[in-house]
This record gives structure tokens, C-alpha cells and sequence, in this order.
């Protein structure tokens, strides 16, 4: 279960409105999956970041909080993309969101 990054309380998935907000990109042949949980006592988000290493062991971190406003503006720009999932998808979301990095 992840934990709020401001209050330490227990998130359900998801953005406001209930649905997964997830995005899955390669980078230099690692894999980043950053998913967004927001908790609506503090109106923050907190980021869980999932790094699975092509040359070693998976590691898991949280970022956060972010504010409504920032977290809000990563989920619109993730639901414009078809496949979020998709590590290898090359649309305009997939690279402004992971920066021009993919491979």
C-alpha cells in the first residue's frame, strides 16, 4: 500500500476521480514506470517510481508530495497517450513527459 508523502496515510490508486494514472517508458534500456496517487485529505500527490534496471536489481522509490495543480497537469499529459503502458510507445505524450530520454 502506498502512504501519503505528506500525511503518511494509506492511498487507494488513482487520480481524483478513481482511475490509474500510470506511464511506462525505456530509458537506456532500463524501464521507469511512475505511477500518481493523490490523497484528498491533504490535496497532494504522492509519485511511486518503479526502476527496473536491464543490468541489475528492480528498485522502488516515493517522490512527493506534489501539489494538486502540478499532479493534475502529469495526468492529463498521460492520458493523452493510448498505451501509458507501453515502455517502447514513442507518441508526443511518451516524450514530453519522459523528456526526449526514451530509447
Amino acid at each position: 500500500m502506498i502512504r501519503c508523502a505528506q500525511c503518511n496515510g494509506e492511498l487507494p490508486g488513482g487520480a481524483p476521480d478513481g482511475r490509474p494514472a500510470s506511464i511506462s517508458g525505456g530509458i537506456m534500456g532500463d524501464e521507469y514506470i511512475e505511477s500518481y496517487f493523490y490523497c484528498s485529505r491533504c490535496e497532494v500527490y504522492t509519485v511511486e517510481v518503479c526502476h527496473d534496471r536491464f543490468l541489475g536489481e528492480e528498485d522502488v522509490s516515493v517522490r512527493g508530495p506534489i501539489s494538486k495543480e502540478e499532479g493534475d497537469a502529469k495526468i492529463k499529459l498521460i492520458r493523452r497517450c493510448s498505451e501509458p503502458w507501453n515502455k517502447k510507445c514513442r507518441c508526443e505524450a511518451h516524450r514530453e513527459y519522459f523528456g526526449n530520454w526514451l530509447d
